[in-house]
C-alpha cells in the first residue's frame, strides 16, 4: 500500500468517526449512518490493501 492511499484511506477512517460522534450528538440518524459507511467503506479499503501487500510478500519468497 502506498503512502498516500494510507493516508487517504485514514482520513476517510477519521471523517467517518467525526461524523459519527457528531451524529451521536445532535440525534442525526442520517450523519451516524453515514460516518459508520465511511468508516466501513475506508476499512475495506485497507483490508484489500493488506492483502495485496502480503501477496506481494508471497510472491517475493
Amino acid at each position: 500500500m502506498g503512502l498516500g492511499d494510507k493516508i487517504r484511506n485514514k482520513a476517510q477512517e477519521a471523517t467517518g468517526k467525526i461524523k459519527e460522534k457528531t451524529g451521536d450528538a445532535t440525534d442525526n440518524e442520517r450523519l451516524q449512518a453515514e460516518g459508520l459507511k465511511d468508516q466501513a467503506v475506508a476499512d475495506a479499503k485497507q483490508a484489500a490493501e493488506r492483502i495485496k501487500d502480503r501477496t506481494k510478500d508471497i510472491n517475493r519468497e
